[in-house]
């Protein structure tokens, strides 16, 4: 196992070595690693033939700049190739970009907006667009998100005991999201909202790569494999982060209530949940950051699995495989200590723990999963970041340690 990380690690820095040459990177679609090739439309011959430490340099130094005062719209355009375990070799498309609907104002982050495409040879496709919308003094914000996915994924089950003692089981798992919030400030960092969402989640079976839907059914104690629902939320914001990307100081607090209404679900039932996320941010040593990242989620009886809380992935409890662990209500800890090395590079090593139930008086402390590993950072330009990370959890009914990487942009949280 740690042969394996350590080569993990080695091919880590290989890439950035690359990425210090060639301008290669690291991009995350979802849960898809995408290896991809960016060269600035305005290079030169002379730009092309100069050595690659005074590129680098030069692409340093440039890095620091927010093109977004003197620009309308500062964009990036990256077509990218990619490989996962989860989704094999694909292609992946994307579109970003930086823009300011107030350029006086230097104390408040950029508007963004990304618009991707992805595919591989699995049968794996994501399309989306996702962004932030910041109006004058940041008085207002407004936050937008809308996918469509089709992925073939395992799945354990339903609760604790599953994730543990299962034997996965393969399906396609196909997803409709968009999801539209609107902020209003209150007071300095204090923002109040609402919101509206809507998913759709369908899932097949059977034929040589997928379980057969009778054998799918048990797993979720014989609810259906397709719904949809729509939401409506309310939201209260406190945040005094000096940056949304990558913080240094400040807190951000993030309270969500939200109620999916009978007329408006195929549950046939009114449902409700609630999101809290408290994070914590304080400069230590030079070059070091201390971040507290809490998170829960609860979800109101008769929710069905494909709307469950869970934990895994990119951010919360990473090593675990998204959505392996997953119940009506989740909560999860983390600690994170974060290290500036030399110019772009820097590492983080963390540790946590999460808890998945069913209802309060049903947790259980015994069931209380670990998580703890480390991560390189690379800057690739002004707040943001790639990332690798490698993280360990508990182990499963074969006495298997569950671990595994992360690659994606910025921090975890």
């Amino acid at each position: 196992m740690f042969r394996r990380i350590a080569i993990l690690f080695a091919l880590l820095i290989l890439l950035c070595a690359d990425a210090v040459a060639q301008k290669d990177s690291i991009l995350v679609v979802g849960r898809d690693t995408v290896a991809y090739r960016y060269t600035p439309i305005n290079s030169s011959a002379t730009t092309r033939k100069s050595g690659s430490s005074s590129r680098f340099l030069r692409y340093i130094a440039e890095s620091n700049v927010d093109s977004s005062f003197e620009r309308k719209v500062d964009m990036t355009f990256v077509p990218a190739i990619y490989y996962s375990p989860s989704t094999s070799a694909g292609l992946a498309v994307m579109a970003a970009g930086l823009y300011r609907l107030d350029k006086k104002n230097r104390s408040i982050p950029a508007s963004d907006f990304s618009v991707y495409a992805t595919a591989s040879l699995t049968g794996f496709y994501r399309v989306g667009v996702k962004g932030n919308n910041i109006f004058k003094d940041d008085n207002q914000r407004i936050v937008y998100n809308a996918e469509f996915y089709s992925q073939p994924t395992s799945f354990w089950g339903v609760g604790y005991d599953a994730a543990v003692e299962n034997t996965s089981v393969r399906y396609l798992a196909s997803r409709c999201i968009a999801d539209l919030r609107f902020l209003q400030r209150v007071t300095k960092g204090l923002f109040v909202g609402i919101g509206a969402d809507y998913n759709y989640h369908f899932g097949r079976f059977g034929g040589k790569r997928y379980v057969a839907e009778s054998d799918f059914i048990p797993l979720i104690n014989g609810e259906g494999v397709e719904y949809n629902a729509t939401g409506i939320s309310l939201y209260v914001e406190y945040d005094t982060r000096d940056a949304i990307s990558a913080p240094q100081r400040g807190v951000y607090i993030a309270v969500q209530g939200k109620v999916r209404p009978k007329g408006m679900n195929s549950v046939g039932q009114t449902l409700w949940s609630g999101r809290l996320v408290v994070d914590y941010y304080q400069r230590l040593w030079r070059g070091a950051v201390l971040a507290l990242d809490l998170r829960g989620e609860l979800n109101s009886k008769g929710t069905p699995w494909v709307y469950n809380a869970s934990i895994g992935g990119t951010s919360a409890m990473r090593g675990y495989y998204a959505g392996r662990f997953n119940d009506l209500c989740a909560v999860t800890l983390q600690a994170e200590l974060r290290q500036k090395i030399y110019k772009g590079f820097g590492a983080v090593a963390w540790g946590g723990a999460g808890n998945v139930f069913s209802t309060f008086g049903s947790f259980d402390w015994h069931k209380t999963l670990p998580t703890y590993g480390v991560g390189l950072r690379y800057a690739l330009k002004h707040g943001l970041n790639i990332r690798f990370d490698y993280g360990f959890g508990g182990r499963d009914h074969r006495g298997k340690l569950i671990h595994g990487a992360v690659f994606s942009f910025n921090e975890a949280f």
